[in-house]
């Protein structure tokens, strides 16, 4: 029962993969969408997709590590659509590091991953929540990841923000239910995709295996035996945009074909 009619959304890392599954799927469901990315090209893609929907593209690249530009986003989103911000999708991530210890990781590369992993978050959610008080409703969901429900060696940066995501969902939860909003987080598992296929060539390079074998790997972990999809993913953040899951909060709901069991 997917029913977005007319809510106003924000979906940060819109550009590609995870994000651009969220916003059709949100637009097919109803909402007009406004579309975050440092890039432009590939949002105003997306916006004539979503036009096509019958639904409002708004086009606003931004660098969600930036207090200043996540400001004006919003600003401009108010102004675009009558004041309202119904939904926040944190959908902005990067990888980092893979299959390097933690002794050999630089410190910038740990400074970008939780500067846009974690800072990324709460920017877009401290600014649009003023808007969602005041209107005494609102729907935010973060994107956390598997490596946020386990250790994940090789991979301290990206895990160690992936925690930190599900941290500050159940903090915020707490905070602002009473005003009528529900914060959750959705924790994907591998996802098929250039990601994961860049993932799995840099695994195979430092192991000396093929790219083959490291999925193969990935796939006899899964309960399923079967790689979740960017769908996937989109279907679990649309339910958890809905006020189907109305009365969820603070909660983490895992989509990866059943690695983590």
């Amino acid at each position: 029962m997917r029913d977005l009619k007319d809510r106003i959304a924000i979906v940060t890392g819109a550009a590609k993969g995870m994000g651009y599954e969220m916003c059709l799927t949100l637009a097919s469901a109803g909402a007009h969408i406004a579309l975050t990315a440092r890039e432009a090209a590939p949002l105003e893609s997306l916006a004539r997709e979503i036009d096509a929907l019958g639904r409002r593209a708004l086009v606003h690249p931004t660098d969600v590590t930036d207090e200043g530009a996540v400001q004006e986003l919003v600003e401009r989103v108010r102004a675009a659509f009558g004041g309202r911000i119904d939904i926040l999708v944190n959908a902005a991530g990067i990888t980092g590091p893979i299959e390097t210890p933690v002794w050999e990781i630089d410190e910038k590369d740990w400074d970008a991953v939780l500067a846009v992993n974690l800072k990324g978050t709460f920017l877009p959610t401290k600014h649009v929540l003023p808007t969602m008080i005041a209107q005494r409703y609102g729907k935010i969901v973060n994107i956390s990841g598997t490596s946020g429900l386990r250790g994940y060696k090789y991979r301290s940066p990206y895990s160690s923000s992936k925690w930190a995501v599900r941290g500050f969902t159940r903090t915020v939860a707490l905070e602002v239910g009473g005003h009528g909003i529900n914060v959750n987080v959705v924790a994907p598992g591998i996802v098929a995709g250039p990601r994961m296929d860049r993932l799995c060539r840099e695994k195979a390079r430092k192991r000396g295996w093929t790219p083959e074998q490291v999925y193969q790997e990935y796939v006899q972990e899964m309960a399923l035996r079967r790689v979740t999809t960017a769908e996937d993913v989109a279907s679990a953040v649309c339910f958890l945009c809905t006020d189907e899951s109305r009365n969820m909060a603070g909660q983490c709901v895992t989509v990866d074909g059943g690695w983590d069991v």
